[in-house]
């Protein structure tokens, strides 16, 4: 049980003791640098349940703690603040209870509450880009914490593979293409379909610009253009299953698929379920029928239906078209109701979407509710900012986007370069190497996204993303294979639980470690990586403080020595668990 688990049960006590008042909720925060004190308990939200003066309130429940909690040696008040100072005991009690516990910090697996995860869902018109590293470490690592705080949960993503944009690259592979293939030109499937969507663009371009030099406005251009034409023409013959183009389609998809798969493995996420747009785009409609029989949606006198949301300080929100077709609304609420019947236990669903669909996703939640959907209340947009480079914006159909593999090969390269600098992979063999300039490349970029809240837009910068020193991704896997070199030389045995007197810097660090199922819970109630991230930070901090000033392997001190051992592998091996939860790998040399 942590110090603060504790306390919370006896300032309870403790209130109902001395005024005859029971209390929800304490709070806690650690005690300043400047007081004597491990743990503060602020008084004055107290004072909503008891009127007074907060520091006689505070001295009232200092001293009732003194005397009743067997770990609490003495107190002190600064105006409305109660620092309690906690006997090294408690912490070395605490720490032989967790240095052996390998899923330490992770809660029991809740089988009832299930959640599902979607993430990624990109369009099969090109590759991954540098907005989608952000969306699929954000859904994958909101994944992983879910887990660790004890949820049940579904990895999924809905496949863009239908639409517009998918046939304009097929047209201009049937155009242009001469029959190439992935093996043919050595090209990635997706980076090849890709390539034809900015080909497509370049075409029609000149079709638009060729029609405007011929008097037609631009407007009427766009519309006018062959090719456009030609693409509008290509979905109404997939969407009435016209065998040549959907045989076109499964093939260049297919090569996508392919492509997609071989970015996921290198950037190290999965999915438990995938759902294909082709699949989806007819949901929804038998579902509007029925809002409009139970009069959660209306109909105009176009033939249109709609759901009012005025009362709830939206608008009116179109769900089915005049003509009987289907809007992203329609589809949306559909999936979200074949999701629920795909996997019967789910209680939620977390959606990893960009915050250009802020409004998009209030909508849906809303009309889900009104729908009486019992999960409907554990939905979450994972909104997001977007990621930008030094150099600009990104534009797909002009062929300017970041591309994903790129992005991680360039980091792996920038790694490579500072760590050939840094001149210390002596007796390390050509793979080894490039394993760990992977690692510390991947690292470097996921820990640059990941610690900064996820609705921040992030200005990406891969130099200063590799700095072995400072909030980074290196500084932290260095620490831990700093760790790692300690253990390898401690040639002793280490594994016996000791009773010693704690230095004020090993007191520090169980404090930290104390922390971590909390963080936890907290990153997931927030949906936020950043929690994580920035608490690993302070770990790694508060370690490296204890190693200048702590002597490890040179303490006389048989018991001292075995105990900062135990304390220094703990560390790194909650390291290795925070990280792991943000899909970063830590590596056992450096």
């Amino acid at each position: 049980m942590s110090i603060q688990t504790l306390l919370e049960t006896k300032v309870k006590e403790g209130f109902l003791a001395l005024y005859d008042v029971e209390i929800p909720s304490v709070e806690f925060q650690a005690t300043r640098k400047d007081f004597d004190g491990d743990i503060t308990v602020v008084v004055f939200p107290l004072l909503r349940y008891k009127k007074g003066n907060p520091v006689q309130i505070g001295e009232d429940l200092g001293s009732y703690l003194v005397e009743n909690v067997e770990d609490i040696t003495s107190y002190n008040v600064v105006k409305g603040f109660l620092n309690l100072v906690v006997a090294d005991s408690f912490y070395t009690n605490f720490f032989n209870q967790i240095s052996t516990d390998e899923r330490y910090g992770f809660a029991k697996a809740d089988s009832v509450d299930s959640r599902m995860v979607e993430y990624s869902s990109p369009n099969t018109n090109k590759p991954l880009h540098l907005g989608h590293v952000r969306n699929v470490l954000l859904g994958y690592s909101v994944a992983e914490i879910l887990k660790a705080a004890g949820h049940k949960v579904y990895k999924t993503q809905i496949i863009n593979d239908r639409g517009i944009h998918i046939c304009k690259s097929m047209l201009a592979w049937k155009r242009f293409g001469n029959g190439e293939t992935p093996e043919s030109t050595g090209l990635k499937g997706d980076k090849l379909v890709g390539n034809y969507y900015v080909k497509f663009d370049k075409e029609y371009k000149k079709e638009i610009n060729d029609l405007v030099a011929s008097g037609v406005s631009e407007e009427d251009a766009k519309k006018q253009a062959p090719l456009f034409l030609e693409a509008q023409e290509m979905l109404r013959k997939w969407e009435s299953g016209d065998t040549e183009t959907v045989s076109l389609w499964e093939m260049m998809n297919g090569w996508v698929y392919d492509g997609f798969d071989v970015t996921y493995k290198n950037i190290g996420v999965d999915f438990d379920k995938l759902y294909y747009e082709s699949n989806t785009y007819l949901l929804g409609k038998d579902i509007i029928e029925e809002g409009l029989k139970n009069g959660v949606f209306f109909k105009k006198e176009d033939g249109s239906v709609w759901c009012d949301l005025t009362e709830d300080g939206l608008d009116e929100k179109l769900v089915l078209r005049s003509d009987g077709t289907a809007v992203y609304m329609t589809q949306d609420i559909g999936t979200a109701i074949q999701r629920a019947k795909d996997f019967t236990d789910l209680n939620g669903m977390v959606y990893t979407v960009g915050n250009e669909q802020d409004y998009h996703f209030k909508v849906l939640f809303l009309i889900l509710k009104k729908l009486g959907y019992s999960w409907a209340d554990q939905l979450y947009h994972l909104s997001y900012g977007m990621v930008d480079l030094p150099s600009g914006k990104m534009k797909s159909r002009e062929g300017t986007v970041v591309d994903a593999d790129d992005l991680m090969d360039e980091m792996t390269g920038t790694a490579r370069e500072i760590s050939q600098e840094l001149g210390k992979l002596e007796g390390y063999s050509d793979e080894e190497k490039e394993a760990l300039y992977k690692i510390i490349g991947l690292g470097a970029l996921k820990y640059f996204i990941l610690k900064v809240d996820p609705k921040k837009r992030i200005l990406f910068d891969p130099q200063a993303s590799v700095d072995f020193q400072g909030n980074t991704g290196p500084f932290v896997q260095y620490t831990y294979a700093r760790i790692q070199s300690i253990l390898r030389k401690a040639e002793f045995d280490y594994s016996a639980k000791v009773s010693v007197e704690l230095h004020e810097k090993e007191k520090e660090l169980i404090k930290q470690l104390e922390l971590y199922p909390e963080v936890i819970q907290q990153a997931a109630k927030n949906y936020s990586p950043a929690v994580i991230a920035n608490y690993t930070y302070d770990l790694v901090k508060e370690f490296n403080s204890f190693y200048q000033n702590v002597s490890i392997l040179g303490e006389e001190n048989q018991d001292k020595k075995v105990f900062r051992v135990q304390l220094s592998k703990k560390v790194a091996d909650t390291i290795k668990s925070a990280f792991a939860l943000l899909g970063i790998k830590v590596p056992e040399r450096m």
